[in-house]
């Protein structure tokens, strides 16, 4: 879609940026919950650009936002995998929707529900990772790991609608502007 390699990079860097802000910044903590728009870059270059690059936006995203939560880790690159996930399963749907004639975000049915099915993968794979960081460390108790899981997923499901609900019209309008500017 893109016209170059270039722009494509200079798009994954951009939204790899805007993730670190969207996830710490623009983000209510409430216990071992956390609600954010940092999966809004991920999901836009997912179903803008693809698998690859959405994987890359969330991974060099969330690296960001590790160093400047947390610093280096033992754990800090296990907590890449579950961003990672997210733009795996939508960039996968996305091309797969690009192949059979329409992109995904023009297929509100088949999006949403993407969407929430990578958001419930993304809150697994936290809900892994952080077990594994509180085995490591010291401070597993299964209360703290499992007790608020249920929670999780069901904010898990509505920050996935609000973001596809974000995100669609965001790519709908970048795409646009792409053709625009790729056709002079």
């Amino acid at each position: 879609m893109l016209k170059s390699r270039t722009h494509t990079l200079c798009l994954v860097s951009v939204l790899a940026a805007l993730y670190v802000p969207l996830s710490i910044f623009v983000a209510v903590q409430m216990g071992n919950v956390r609600i954010s728009f940092g999966s809004l870059p991920v999901v836009v270059s997912a179903l803008l650009l693809g698998p690859v690059e959405a994987v890359a936006v969330a991974m060099v995203g969330e690296f960001f936002k590790q160093l400047l939560t947390y610093g280096i880790t033992a754990t800090t690159v296990l907590y890449l995998i579950p961003p990672a996930l997210r733009g795996l399963v939508v960039g996968l749907a996305a091309a797969s929707s690009l192949r059979h004639g329409r992109p995904l975000e023009q297929r509100k049915m088949i999006c949403f529900p993407v969407c929430i099915c990578a958001a419930m993968l993304t809150t697994f794979g936290n809900t892994m990772v952080n077990l594994i960081d509180s085995i490591l460390n010291g401070y597993y108790t299964p209360a703290l790991i499992f007790g608020d899981a249920v929670y999780r997923f069901a904010v898990g499901m509505i920050n996935a609608v609000v973001m596809a609900t974000l995100a669609i019209p965001l790519t709908t309008i970048l795409r646009r502007q792409f053709r625009y500017m790729f056709s002079k």
